[in-house]
């Protein structure tokens, strides 16, 4: 097995390893080891199981004196992020006869993550849990920091919890089956963090956006151990979001309203965040708060990544700026934004004329 990375995320007791590398999910021992009660509940979707689900049983089976292990695999896509598949997780864990010394496992990527998280966070008021990313997204982002939840026709993520995971492990040998639209989704996570603190990052990735898209391992090793180093230390400094990690939203706010309205079936979630974080830097240019040139620095990097930089044609600026005041940073229906100063320099923003937002969205 080759070289690991391991970034951990510091919350004293709950503190939790993020392994990074190649060949983890053959690592049976480390695998059994993170399920220490009876009950195993593998939960994965049908892109995602037809590939790693057998070995990933097998795993928590091998040295699984007594311990029972079930599966639940779920259709792919955003669009089954629903109470309705929430609930039929629920009856699978019931069925499992899954006790307060269960264990969930994550093994797909941000969907299944989010949706097993928050599984775990329920049962029986809570259970142990662990994510097994398979998407560059989930491993930058989606799996650290414990996040979950499920969308409602209204909202993306508007049902949830804060749910640590005991630990993650990013196999990147899962990466070589990822198409080649959800790496380029995931780069778009993976430039956030140089966009929102990082400017030597944010130029690192735009120089280095060939070999990302190639696939090379070194390249890629590199950009997940730096975008999870970001984010565990702010989600260590910030767990429950009342601060700086709202940072980490950078372009969300924007992403989740045009997802939503495209009824969670149009840009995924990468996509829906590039289109945001360039909204996002031509509002704060707009308003004075930032240079333009920026804003065209991250419109051609996110290009240059193969990643959309418009809002999608026939989407109503009216009907996504009303689902934007549904974003769980609101405070007192006022919109709370994640602006930028310039590369490397988001801030909170409040009190943004609204108007300004609109046309912003109808490109004015």
């Amino acid at each position: 097995m080759s070289a690991m990375t391991t970034v951990d995320v510091e919350l004293g007791a709950r503190r939790y390893p993020i392994h990074i590398g190649p060949g983890l999910l053959d690592d049976a021992a480390r695998l059994a080891a993170l399920a220490p009660g009876r009950h195993v509940m593998i939960v994965s979707d049908d892109h995602v199981a037809p590939h790693y689900l057998a070995r990933v049983v097998a795993a928590f089976s091998a040295r699984a004196s007594g311990k029972t292990v079930g599966t639940h695999v779920l259709p792919a896509g955003e669009q089954e992020k629903t109470l309705a598949r929430f609930g039929g997780l629920m009856a699978a864990l019931a069925a499992l006869g899954a006790s307060r010394d269960a264990t969930l496992v994550a093994l797909g990527g941000g969907v299944i993550g989010d949706m097993t998280g928050f599984a775990a966070a329920c049962w029986m008021r809570g259970v142990r849990f662990v994510q097994l990313p398979t998407t560059l997204l989930a491993m930058v982002d989606s799996s650290v920091g414990g996040k979950t939840a499920v969308d409602l026709p209204e909202g993306k993520n508007l049902v949830g919890a804060f749910h640590q995971p005991a630990a993650v492990i990013a196999d990147t040998s899962t990466l070589a089956t990822l198409p080649d639209r959800e790496l380029r989704a995931g780069l778009a996570e993976v430039i956030k963090y140089g966009a929102l603190g990082d400017a030597a990052f944010f130029e690192w990735v735009q120089a280095n956006a060939a070999a990302l898209l190639r696939r090379d391992a070194g390249a890629l090793t590199h950009a997940i151990a730096t975008s999870c180093a970001h984010k565990a230390g702010i989600v260590a400094r910030d767990e429950t979001e009342t601060g700086e990690r709202m940072l980490l939203n950078l372009g969300h706010t924007f992403g989740h309203a045009i997802e939503a309205v495209q009824g969670f079936g149009g840009l995924v979630h990468g996509e829906a965040v590039a289109v945001g974080m360039v909204l996002a830097a031509r509002l704060s240019a707009g308003l004075g708060l930032a240079p333009r040139a920026d804003a065209g620095r991250m419109e051609a990097a996110l290009r240059a990544l193969g990643l959309p930089t418009e809002v999608p044609a026939g989407l109503d600026p009216d009907a996504l700026l009303a689902t934007m005041r549904l974003d769980k940073k609101n405070l007192s229906g006022t919109l709370r934004l994640i602006l930028w100063r310039g590369v490397g320099q988001a801030f909170v923003a409040t009190g943004i004329d609204e108007g300004a937002v609109r046309r912003v969205l109808a490109r004015e």
